[in-house]
């Protein structure tokens, strides 16, 4: 038998997870005026080194790569951020009047690392960016978008960790002292931030090895280092936050662990009850650079991203419900002529946005009752002969335990007006009458 790929998974029983954090996005994607874009799955692999960084862990160790038959070098995307970019500046989006650009993506991902829970070799990621304001309210904004998410999913306990990169000259002041800082302890380092020393000296801070490491708790921070412009950013951000009452944490360790962020860094964090002690389920910044290293136009640009599967795991600590299976009705077929009338009556209402199933098993009335329950159906009519003949059907209502009468003529208008006078049962129909 073949089997999935180590790192991969199958979506079945946790589907509705899915499709709730789906829904949600949409919503609150649209409450804050961001519109969706897909990019494709792969792109050329100079794309990730020269936007995420070469000697980062994401391209050094966890890129799928491979050649093509053109003998072009291809990467699948390890994140979100750089596709969107590299479509940004393809196809001019930064000259359309809007400014600034807001969208959205969600969809897979690809890093070859180590399996475990809710971190998978594919894996979904939610994530948004907005480009063309350096303004520090878009970063507040950007924060805001990411917590509401988070909220209409019924996630209680967040909070914001909240750091500043500063501009170039701030993080050029800071490596120096960083460096300085780190020089007499280099050989008690891992290997890997004894390399990052010399290419990154940031991303010491962010090592998940070294993290307990004595002189870690000693490291100079950040704000220590801004210019006076950064800092009335950074401390703008925080006003723009307070106004929100959006909760926050400032937290002079986080750096994030990519290249290309400026200014606002930022993880939004859940309840250690939900998550564990890894409870960072989203996290972001501001990235002025990136846009024009990628041969674009200088854009300003802050965004954010979120491990969808970290959120599912989420959910399900939370006890988050979600949807059951539902329908709106279903026909119990008895005969070859009253299925031929179903398939009718059914196309009829499934075009007015009604939710309706029949049987195709050809179950004796018994199995067929046992599908309604399983379906979850509000409405449920049998269909025989005599009822075909009188173009009249009997419609028992499950919620209300009534039952009534109707021509198949009225039908449609019947349910519609039933199902509108208790909207808890519309469920996403698309008729007319729904409230």
């Amino acid at each position: 038998m073949i089997k999935r790929m180590k790192g991969t998974y199958d979506i079945t029983d946790d589907i509705g997870y899915y499709q709730t954090i789906e829904k949600h996005i949409q919503k609150i994607s649209k409450l804050f005026g961001y519109q969706e874009i897909r990019t494709p799955h792969f792109e050329s692999r100079d794309l990730f080194h020269r936007s995420v960084g070469a000697d980062s862990d994401i391209i050094s160790k966890e890129t799928y790569d491979f050649k093509d038959r053109g003998n072009r070098m291809n990467t699948l995307r390890p994140e979100g951020t750089a596709g969107v970019v590299r479509a940004l500046i393809e196809n001019k989006l930064y000259a359309q009047p809007t400014v600034p650009q807001k969208l959205y993506y969600y969809g897979s991902m690809f890093r070859y690392e180590r399996p475990q829970k809710g971190r998978f070799r594919e894996f979904r990621q939610f994530g948004a960016e907005a480009f063309g304001s350096a303004h520090p309210s878009l970063d507040a904004e950007v924060i805001a978008y990411a917590f509401t998410v988070l909220r209409a999913l019924k996630i209680k306990d967040v909070n914001v960790h909240l750091n500043t990169l500063g501009d170039g000259q701030s993080q050029t002041a800071y490596k120096d002292a960083l460096k300085a800082h780190f020089k007499p302890h280099i050989t008690t380092l891992c290997q890997d931030c004894q390399t990052r020393y010399e290419t990154n000296p940031l991303r010491i801070l962010d090592c998940k090895v070294d993290q307990g490491h004595a002189a870690m708790k000693t490291a100079p921070k950040t704000t220590e280092h801004l210019t006076s412009e950064a800092q009335k950013h950074f401390e703008d951000v925080q006003a723009y936050l307070d106004a929100m009452n959006i909760p926050y944490t400032v937290d002079h360790n986080l750096v994030r662990g990519l290249d290309y962020y400026t200014h606002t860094v930022f993880e939004v964090k859940v309840s250690e009850q939900l998550l564990g002690a890894q409870n960072a389920i989203c996290g972001g910044g501001r990235y002025n650079d990136l846009v024009a290293s990628l041969d674009g136009p200088v854009t300003p640009a802050v965004g954010f991203a979120f491990g969808v599967e970290r959120l599912v795991v989420a959910l399900k600590a939370n006890n988050t419900p979600v949807e059951a299976p539902y329908l709106h009705a279903y026909f119990i077929i008895l005969g070859a002529k009253p299925r031929l009338k179903a398939m009718a009556l059914l196309q009829r209402l499934r075009l007015g946005g009604l939710m309706c199933d029949m049987d195709y098993m050809e179950k004796a009335i018994k199995g067929q009752f046992k599908q309604t329950e399983h379906k979850q159906a509000r409405f449920v009519m049998v269909l025989g002969d005599e009822e075909v003949d009188n173009e009249t059907i009997e419609v028992k209502d499950q919620k209300l335990n009534d039952r009534f009468s109707v021509s198949f003529n009225d039908l449609y208008i019947t349910l519609v007006d039933k199902l509108t006078t208790s909207t808890t049962d519309c469920h996403d129909c698309d008729h007319k009458g729904e409230k």
